[in-house]
């Protein structure tokens, strides 16, 4: 098939392009050199589609084919929207991107070279033509200019003609079009096949392929996902449409395999997501009012979000009395906490749907008590982890909430409207990290968990960089209880700076039991919560992470990363997640916290992940190797790796 044939059809409706998360991505570069490889005839590759049903109804690329098909674009997108852009002289319909990069592509006559519109180097210069320009008008169009400036030459004005069919020839180049087709070929299939063609490129999800096939046959499928996201986003809580789609999967099929949306139509994939979409606002409210998880930063364990819209969806899209949403609660944190979702997700998460379609919560809690070796409470060594990425982090935030901990110079309790949603509160250590450093602790050390609490801005501005030795002992003679109420222990010779391991170790005890205890409660039977606070922030989109002042400390106190984060910005690269636990694919248990994180690679295109980890023992060194994360200890050698990106563009 000719490139043009391929341009109509896409036209026509016959070819579409999916839905899947990326948009047009390509540089000027990326475009530049694929014209330049047209124009000497070297492989650009075929492309490859899949023919799905499409119901008659508009798709992302035009209209459904005669057939009631759509044949959709997997393996070609970028080259095939460059083709399109470049030549008809405007961007698609479909397209979402930079475009710029389509706009002002130049070819030298002398040189043979492709380059963008530069005003010094190409105004008024014969020899530079419009590409867009000669595709639109011809070669006919050109010949005058050619005429002057070969000034004569008939030798010379036969090589720029040449020249310039040679680019309006690239239409008529012949593509080979792998077609997937037939019902065996399911999502699961058609994801094998395209990561085997593609293995040296962008991998393809099972979501972005279910997301491609929905949108052929509801287009408006992705822009209400993503004002849900938008939505979610602005109250302080950012998913991802995969997350949101497994949501949907969940509550309409039963199912965590993509595969089976397949099966599914446009009616019930409609009434389905609105369904999701409620119901997830509803666990937000329950969470933030119930566990006191409010904002983003501390709502860990999203994998298990879709198994609680499952049970909505049983009982109307609410819970049906404080037990069980208690229940649901106790198995939630049990999951976040032992990282139930963050190995073998689909299989994982399907055991749990089966639970709990089969016997309800307490199948699930039990399922979950198995899979622990009968065991499910916390211990003290559990808050050994480090940093505010670490699933225990969530824990103390939670119980500061749910038991009222009080603000030591104020006394007033840090809950409800307070904590998390004013921008003045601030993670505090309770021994200064500069004192620790002073005395040689380690960077895992300083950041513990059990080093952490949660002030009000004005109270840690107050307590600055004193030693603990001298404010506890201030606090609890002004504000008797307050230290208490934040799990401090009371031993005065552990407040000083050479017992801090000491001070670790019995702290980490007192939050334990304060957490089995919680725990315990949500288990045994309802208490009363009041959700009106949690409901309103949401509507008003008043959530707040902790200040961000709190972030900014943490990048700053890992040499280069400020940097580095600067300059993957700049390569419009992925954003990482910061301060976050990195875990066994396959388990699902934590393995450490990394400074940064790309769980989807730097390209968030399904790559290899990425992590900066600055001190690793030899164990943990050989669990991120065997689970294929590419690691770097320092800041400066994970940016020549992004120059090294960022160059292949």
């Amino acid at each position: 098939m000719h490139i043009s044939q391929v341009l109509d059809k896409v036209d026509a409706g016959d070819i579409a392009l999916p839905e899947f998360q990326r948009g047009y991505v390509w540089t000027r570069d990326q475009v530049r050199g694929f014209f330049q490889s047209l124009y000497r005839g070297y492989p650009i590759g075929g492309f490859l589609t899949w023919s799905t049903k499409a119901e008659g109804v508009q798709t992302r690329g035009g209209n459904s084919g005669r057939d009631g098909s759509i044949h959709l674009l997997l393996d070609g997108q970028q080259r095939v929207t460059t083709l399109y852009g470049i030549t008809r002289g405007r961007a698609p319909s479909f397209f979402e991107g930079n475009a710029a990069a389509l706009t002002g592509l130049h070819f030298n006559l002398q040189t043979e070279s492709f380059e963008f519109y530069a005003p010094a180097k190409m105004k008024d210069s014969p020899l530079w033509v419009d590409v867009t320009a000669l595709f639109q008008s011809g070669l006919a169009s050109q010949l005058l200019a050619v005429t002057q400036l070969a000034n004569g030459d008939a030798e010379l004005q036969v090589v720029y003609i040449e020249r310039l069919n040679r680019i309006t020839q690239i239409k008529d180049r012949s593509v080979h079009i792998d077609e997937v087709t037939g019902e065996d070929k399911t999502i699961d299939v058609v994801v094998e096949i395209f990561n085997r063609v593609n293995s040296g490129g962008t991998k393809l999800s099972k979501g972005d392929l279910a997301l491609a096939a929905i949108c052929a046959a509801w287009p408006a499928a992705r822009p209400t996902m993503n004002r849900a996201l938008e939505d979610w986003s602005t109250a302080g809580f950012g998913f991802k449409l995969d997350w949101l789609l497994r949501n949907v999967n969940a509550v309409v099929t039963g199912e965590a395999q993509f595969s089976k949306l397949a099966d599914v139509d446009v009616a019930a994939f409609r009434s389905g997501l609105a369904e999701t979409i409620d119901s997830v606002s509803y666990l937000l409210n329950a969470l933030g009012g119930r566990l006191g998880l409010d904002h983003g930063a501390v709502l860990s364990g999203r994998g298990a979000l879709p198994v609680m819209s499952r049970l909505l969806h049983h009982h109307g899209g609410s819970f049906p009395d404080a037990m069980t949403r208690d229940r649901l609660f106790y198995w939630y944190v049990h999951s976040l906490l032992w990282g139930r979702h963050t190995g073998a997700t689909e299989t994982v998460l399907n055991q749990d749907l089966q639970a709990l379609d089969d016997g309800g919560v307490d199948q699930l809690i039990s399922l979950l008590r198995r899979s622990r070796g009968g065991r499910l409470d916390v211990t003290a060594d559990d808050f050994v982890g480090s940093s505010m990425g670490s699933r225990f982090y969530p824990l103390l935030y939670m119980l500061t909430r749910v038991y009222g901990a009080q603000d030591f110079v104020s006394g007033v309790p840090l809950r409800d409207g307070m904590l998390g949603r004013l921008s003045s509160l601030q993670v505090h250590h309770i021994f200064p990290k500069a004192l620790l450093y002073k005395h040689d602790y380690s960077r895992g050390e300083v950041n513990a968990v059990a080093n952490f609490c949660f002030l009000t801005q004005d109270t840690n501005l107050k307590i600055g960089a004193k030693e603990p030795a001298e404010y506890l002992e201030e606090i609890e003679s002004r504000m008797p209880g307050a230290l208490a109420s934040q799990w401090i222990p009371m031993d005065r010779e552990l407040w000083k700076v050479s017992n801090y391991p000491e001070f670790l170790e019995a702290r980490r005890a007192l939050l334990a039991c304060a957490a089995n205890e919680f725990l315990q409660g949500l288990h045994d039977g309802p208490s009363p919560i009041g959700l009106t606070g949690a409901q309103e922030a949401l509507k008003a989109g008043s959530f707040a992470a902790p200040s961000g002042e709190v972030e900014a400390g943490q990048v700053d106190e890992v040499p280069g990363l400020r940097e580095l984060l600067s300059e993957v910005q700049q390569a419009d690269l992925a954003e990482p997640e910061l301060d976050s636990e990195v875990s066994d694919p396959h388990s699902g248990a934590a393995i450490t916290v990394a400074a940064a994180f790309w769980p989807q690679g730097l390209r968030a295109e399904g790559g290899v992940a990425v992590a900066l980890v600055l001190d690793t023992s030899e164990e943990e060194q050989a669990a991120l190797e065997a689970g294929d994360y590419r690691i770097f200890h320092s800041a400066d050698a994970l940016r020549g790796y992004v120059k090294n990106l960022s160059s292949e563009q």
